[in-house]
């Protein structure tokens, strides 16, 4: 028994301080799980806590057989679907705000590159403005997949859905964003040959 299985089986003896470091150890996990589906990091606090909450409630369901991991991030991904189902939010842009509501781009304290990073930045916006045009279990699929590394059996077991619907998801979602993108290619290539001074 490794020390997280040992913290899961103290928390379901009833071991606040168990759960404390099982929170401890997944709460950025949780939260960017979240943020990416959600995309706003509001929404995504208020679900990484309903997501601790309901794991805290249901610990006594909790399979030691399957990852912790697996199990929880299951939890954050059909809260954050319920949610979206609900009601539609608009996806986050890479942005902050002030008080005043102005905007204005997060650095980052670590990037000896600003161009760089300013690419970078630019292409997470993309990508996460083309992920809230997918379905949002195919959203889930496609995060689990390739932020989180998760295998297609792991995604089944966490969405609750054949490996075979889950292969489905993938493909159509992985061609989708690639049309997606391909169409924003285009128009950025229109964009710059419009703006392009004519040669004299």
């Amino acid at each position: 028994m490794n020390e997280e299985q040992a913290w899961v089986l103290q928390a379901q003896q009833g071991s606040d301080e168990a759960f404390t470091k099982l929170v401890e150890t997944y709460q950025t996990p949780v939260f960017n799980l979240c943020y990416r589906m959600l995309g706003e990091p509001d929404l995504a606090e208020d679900a990484a806590q309903e997501t601790f909450l309901r794991a805290f409630q249901h610990l006594h369901r909790y399979d030691q057989k399957r990852p912790f991991a697996t199990w929880l991030l299951s939890i954050a991904a059909h809260y954050c679907i319920d949610r979206l189902r609900r009601r539609k939010f608009p996806m986050f842009s890479m942005d902050a705000e002030d008080e005043d509501g102005n905007s204005f781009e997060i650095p980052d304290p670590d990037s000896p590159n600003p161009e760089a990073e300013s690419i970078k930045g630019q292409m997470r916006t993309r990508i996460q403005s083309m992920l809230k045009d997918l379905d949002d279990t195919d959203r889930a699929a496609i995060i689990m997949r390739y932020w989180y590394d998760y295998s297609e059996v792991e995604i089944a077991e966490s969405l609750r859905l054949t490996v075979s619907a889950v292969k489905s998801r993938l493909h159509r979602a992985r061609k989708e964003l690639a049309g997606l993108w391909q169409e924003e290619e285009t128009r950025a290539d229109t964009e710059r040959r419009t703006y392009e001074s004519p040669a004299f």
